[in-house]
């Protein structure tokens, strides 16, 4: 499909990127939909925490998040909310370590751990009667999103995808958020990111050295130190590479919806995989002037994402 136009404009109040990026995941409130916990076994010994909301309904939305947040994320419960009133079940699942619990091994959660939601799909698919699901993601969740749908055979009952916000092009995202006017977001991710591995240090102190962590300042010193050797990468260029969403994007074959805003703070101009859609009968890009990243506040009780999401999703 060529691009598709977008109406979403930002609301008169909200100028630029990063208030569109702060302003909802600060300052919005929205009711926790998925309150139902089931603990799914990995077959590897770990575990995912996954967060329910209805019972029975034909059609079932997975929501994946991004990076270091969760299922209670304001963005995964709006989105829950505004399925689940039209009609939905929802399903939120936790990544490894993000449910509040430490996860059992060495590795964790990464851009491109497209399995951990194959297993989801799966488990959805043998126990939930909906006869079409659809997935949702957001940030490094619709990297596996769309990641997922463009590596594998989909079941027949996969029925459509939208994704926002998406680091399609990981080295390029993580250039751009190491530029100077991004260092608040920057800073927060390796904080949290410090603190996983703080954490698990003691119970893998072979492989795990800390020494001289808080000198690491970007994306590319810790993946090279952390994510890369922990999950079987040569170094972070081979991470993302091969975590990357965009090379799997002709191969998709269920319709999908790309969602990337124009002044989305960490999005470089590998995000916006222009041709990929031009290419594609199913793959879907759109790209609003305005929305930040996550944000695509509307104004009203429901984000213009959510409203989007649903009416793509209805097709």
């Amino acid at each position: 499909m060529p691009l598709v136009p977008s109406s979403y404009r930002a609301p008169a109040f909200l100028r630029g990127g990063h208030l569109q990026t702060i302003h909802p995941a600060v300052c919005r409130r929205v009711p926790f939909i998925t309150t139902r916990r089931e603990r799914l076994e990995l077959p590897d010994g770990d575990f995912l925490d996954l967060d329910w909301a209805g019972q029975g309904s034909g059609r079932l939305a997975i929501l994946s998040h991004g990076l270091e947040a969760n299922s209670k994320a304001t963005y995964i419960q709006g989105m829950a909310g505004a399925l689940h009133r039209r009609g939905w079940d929802v399903l939120a699942w936790n990544y490894r370590g993000c449910s509040g619990e430490p996860n059992r091994l060495l590795k964790f959660y990464h851009s491109g751990a497209s399995d951990d939601l194959h297993h989801v799909v799966r488990h959805a698919l043998a126990t939930h009667p909906a006869a079409r699901i659809d997935l949702v993601g957001f940030s490094l969740g619709g990297n596996l999103t769309l990641k997922y749908l463009g590596e594998r055979e989909t079941d027949p009952r996969l029925h459509r995808a939208a994704a926002f916000s998406v680091p399609c092009d990981l080295a390029c995202s993580s250039i751009r958020l190491s530029a100077p006017a991004n260092r608040l977001y920057m800073d927060r991710f390796l904080r949290c990111l410090r603190a996983k591995l703080v954490a698990k240090q003691p119970r893998f102190p072979d492989d795990i050295d800390l020494a001289g962590i808080g000198r690491v300042r970007n994306f590319r010193q810790f993946d090279d130190r952390y994510t890369a050797p922990l999950h079987g990468f040569r170094d972070a260029a081979d991470y993302w590479a091969r975590s990357s969403s965009r090379p799997f994007l002709p191969r998709i074959t269920v319709p999908s919806l790309l969602v990337n805003a124009a002044n989305d703070p960490f999005l470089g101009p590998g995000c916006y995989p222009r041709e990929e859609a031009g290419a594609s009968e199913l793959f879907h890009l759109e790209i609003p002037d305005d929305g930040g990243h996550c944000g695509f506040s509307s104004g009203g009780s429901e984000t213009w994402a959510e409203q989007r999401a649903a009416e793509f999703l209805d097709g």
